[in-house]
């Protein structure tokens, strides 16, 4: 186990990952890569021979590889990705690479084919009917990912881990969810986990059933639990949302939440009583900007979901903006300049330049900074 598997899987199918294209699939459909639990044996025999929960392309006969391409759930920067081939010990691929790119918008898979491919992870080995684990070294951002199989077989699950870093642009439509994963939330601390992970807390949707939530062993000290949250950025919290659902002998009495930012501690939500199963909201009196939230459990159990909703502070989207626009590759970044009508030349001047600093043009001192700077 290496420690970019701590990191959320940016491709997984929870987080709104899809496999948008492959060449082939002709044995086992590409869409079974992304699923988000693990892959199991399967037995039973098809048309076209043996079922496996994975992608399996046919025996090429041609030169050339298979490829399949992922659609980030969360787009951010790859520290490395796992190559299931679980089950697959005479029909996995003896080697993989993998590409990423970063396309604005919605594409089709027509632009996707053109898009600028840049390489993440050069060939290396795969072994059957192992996790093959691979860091990958890159500062950029991508929205997608191909995995190449050479020459041909099949691959059970592929997990992109990374760090999510969110296009500003759309958070600077109103107050957001600063805790999510997909928004760039991260945990950082915890006390237990036990019984179930606690990036689960601040995962897309609602949860399914209790395996979806975090939940403790039971404390048997004075003590209690508790889980520590950096947020998208510096922001003002002003509705928590503390579900419990699926929690019915196992949810906390009592939770508190404390925000820690440039001021030291703050309290966002002073130690308030749960019930169980329940979906309870708070409205947050006006506290100062903070970077991190810890919530605090009493004295041990579960909770589905965390929402934080809030804006950023000036500094807290100064800092994202400019995070993003530093890790976007050139071509993107030169795109989102001339989106807002920045000259050719201007463009590549300060794209070639980054790190940005100093004084910017006022347009993009918007983009990067936020609408108010």
């Amino acid at each position: 186990m290496t420690d970019f598997t701590r990191l959320p899987d940016l491709a997984s199918r929870a987080l709104g990952g899809a496999v948008v294209a492959a060449n082939d699939e002709f044995f086992a459909a590409r869409e079974n890569l992304v699923l988000p639990e693990p892959p199991v044996a399967r037995t039973e025999f098809g048309h076209k021979g043996k079922e496996y929960d994975g992608w399996e392309t046919r025996r090429r006969r041609i030169p050339g590889h298979d490829w399949a391409i992922v659609r980030l759930g969360a787009p951010g920067v790859v520290a490395g990705v796992l190559v299931d081939t679980a089950y697959f010990s005479g029909n996995y691929p003896p080697r993989i690479s993998l590409d990423g790119a970063a396309v604005e918008g919605h594409p089709t898979v027509d632009e996707l084919s053109k898009a600028d491919w840049q390489p993440l992870l050069e060939p290396h080995d795969v072994a059957g009917n192992t996790h093959n684990h691979f860091p990958v070294f890159s500062d950029r951002r991508v929205t997608h990912v191909r995995l190449n199989i050479h020459p041909d077989g099949g691959v059970a699950r592929l997990r992109v881990h990374g760090t999510v870093l969110p296009d500003p642009r759309l958070l600077d439509a109103g107050p957001f969810d600063l805790a999510a994963l997909e928004n760039g939330g991260r945990v950082t601390g915890v006390s237990n986990e036990f019984y179930g992970r606690p990036s689960q807390l601040i995962g897309r949707g609602l949860a399914r059933s209790m395996g979806e939530g975090w939940e403790t062993a039971r404390r048997r000290d004075s003590g209690n639990d508790w889980v520590e949250l950096a947020l998208a950025c510096e922001g003002v919290v002003t509705l928590a949302e503390l579900d419990t659902s699926y929690f019915l002998g196992n949810a906390p009495g009592t939770a508190s939440l404390t925000g820690i930012g440039p001021d030291g501690e703050v309290p966002l939500l002073p130690r308030t009583r749960l019930q169980p199963d329940t979906r309870h909201r708070f409205v947050l009196d006006a506290a100062p900007g903070v970077d991190r939230v810890r919530l605090d459990v009493f004295p041990d159990g579960g909770m589905a979901r965390l929402r934080l909703w809030g804006r950023p502070t000036a500094a807290g989207r100064a800092e994202l903006g400019r995070r993003w626009f530093d890790a976007l590759p050139d071509v993107q970044a030169l795109e989102v300049l001339g989106s807002i009508g920045l000259p050719p030349q201007q463009a590549g001047r300060l794209v070639g330049g980054r790190p940005v600093s100093g004084e910017l043009p006022p347009e993009v001192a918007r983009l990067l900074d936020g609408p108010d700077a």
